[in-house]
């Protein structure tokens, strides 16, 4: 299945696409089971999916909240009200921006009360129960995911797989942990391959010229092994999309059009 480049000047634009994209993959996989399994990653996106979502009328009045299963592709073993809590930043962004009496999404965190140590650092935590953490939260997997969103670091990471990390290469666990982030905090879990290879859609969200030669390597270098170039080249069926802003996509050779 060939993937699709979605590239756009306007941060607005790029948002309002994304959000189209939610829309119509909600309302297919509602019709289909009746409800809508979404997993999210960090960084720019909680931006994205408020402007989407909530600052869109139009978009949010088409979501079905009370028919979403939130889950998160990674997450830093943080409380969940800290800064660097994915959960903490869609919360922030877009739980709290729903109104008092809006229906809410059914929400899967991380089991909070086994958090060892202090801010995700390796010192004085507990390995045995980070590995429980990640056990539990695969164990609140759905069989498979309607939708991940996911993001693209400088350095070609997504989720929390690192390029030439050792779960690059995990095929027997869905959710793994990792005290040895190279990006802060150091202890986090993570879905691995087979999760997103199973997934329904991957939808990408980089945005600015700082990603433009991982971009540019991801698209035009057949040879690449970065962890985006690995899900952007999942052969299993999924349907997999960028959506992009125009400094980002500057210099890679790739077809792009308008969702």
């Amino acid at each position: 299945m060939p993937v699709e480049v979605y590239s756009y000047s306007e941060q607005v634009d790029l948002a309002n696409a994304v959000g189209r994209y939610i829309i119509k993959h909600q309302n297919e996989a509602v019709k289909t089971n009746g409800s809508f399994k979404i997993a999210l990653s960090g960084g720019s996106l909680g931006k994205v999916l408020k402007e989407a979502l909530i600052d869109n009328k139009d978009i949010g009045a088409e979501v079905q909240w009370e028919k979403w299963e939130v889950y998160f592709s990674d997450e830093r073993l943080v409380p969940l009200n800290h800064e660097d809590s994915n959960y903490g930043l869609f919360h922030e962004k877009v739980l709290k921006s729903l109104p008092a009496n809006s229906a809410k999404p059914k929400v899967h965190t991380i089991d909070e009360s086994l958090l060892t140590g202090k801010d995700g650092q390796v010192e004085g935590a507990d390995v045995e129960k980070d590995k429980e953490i990640a056990k539990r939260y695969a164990a609140l997997l759905p069989h498979k995911l309607d939708v991940i969103l996911l993001g693209c670091g400088p350095d070609g990471h997504t989720c929390s797989l690192f390029p030439g990390h050792k779960l690059l290469k995990e095929r027997a666990q869905l959710v793994s942990y990792i005290n040895d982030s190279p990006k802060p905090p150091p202890r986090r879990i993570t879905i691995t391959l087979p999760v997103l290879e199973n997934a329904t859609a991957i939808a990408f969200v980089a945005q600015g010229a700082g990603k433009a030669p991982i971009l540019k390597e991801i698209f035009n270098d057949p040879k690449s092994e970065l962890p985006s170039k690995l899900v952007t080249d999942i052969t299993s069926g999924t349907e997999i999309s960028w959506f992009v802003d125009s400094p980002a996509i500057e210099g890679a050779d790739v077809l792009s059009s308008k969702y």
